[in-house]
């Protein structure tokens, strides 16, 4: 199957067994450059695996994944992916936390030079300069860090399992915005950002959302088959 131009990503045939169990079955769908797409679906319906995939976390057990023009492995450094757990070190303050992930993406680096920590936590509504350790933040605070974290590292993809975990409305609207926002930042070369979301709280995104994939038991589905299930 030829690429189609302008992808963030496209998968094919993708499959992914674990043991006899099958996470994916034979899932194929495109996610177009610049939009905000949402994978939809209750929990196992396969979300996570694919959004795992497409940040080169899992191997397809068999089908093609490219993102960005290549493979997830290649790509990884001009991806970001944030995880449904905040994966955060508790007993080191947020700052230290960016600080701390940006050196393990830039090994031997001297600076902040990729992204700016600040800025990052400034754009979640998170003080900068906060002296708490993460462990004395609440849940929702936590997803916000977890949030910076992906977006210090200047992705071009976004990868976001359930970032509205733990947040209020308000919150999750207001990551919302910021999502659109994100989108908006410039790139090199006039390329575009992409945002691909896993959430089953649909209402938040919908007004956002470019693309709508349906999933359940690990197959994309349509729209009248998820709301009749």
């Amino acid at each position: 199957m030829q690429s189609i131009p302008n992808l963030a990503a496209e998968v094919t045939n993708l499959s992914r067994l674990y043991g006899s169990f099958a996470a994916l079955k034979r899932v194929s769908c495109t996610f177009e450059s610049g939009g905000f797409h949402v994978l939809l679906g209750p929990n196992g319906a396969g979300k996570s695996t694919l959004l795992r995939t497409l940040a080169g976390l899992i191997t397809p057990t068999s089908g093609t994944v490219k993102t960005l023009g290549g493979t997830p492995f290649n790509e990884r450094h001009r991806m970001a992916y944030m995880s449904h757990a905040p994966m955060l070190y508790e007993e080191l303050t947020a700052m230290e936390n960016l600080r701390y992930f940006l050196r393990l993406q830039n090994p031997g680096a001297t600076c902040d030079c990729v992204g700016s920590p600040e800025m990052a936590l400034r754009a979640v509504g998170i003080d900068p300069f906060l002296t708490r350790p993460v462990s004395q933040f609440s849940q929702g605070m936590r997803q916000r860090v977890s949030m910076a974290r992906a977006l210090v590292s200047d992705p071009e993809l976004l990868l976001l399992d359930e970032p509205f975990s733990n947040m209020d409305v308000t919150g999750a609207k207001e990551l919302v915005t910021l999502l659109l926002d994100f989108r908006t930042w410039p790139l090199a070369g006039g390329r575009k950002r992409t945002v691909i979301v896993t959430t089953h709280q649909f209402e938040l995104v919908q007004h956002a959302a470019d693309s709508v994939i349906h999933m359940r038991h690990g197959s994309i589905v349509t729209p009248e088959a998820e709301a009749a299930a």
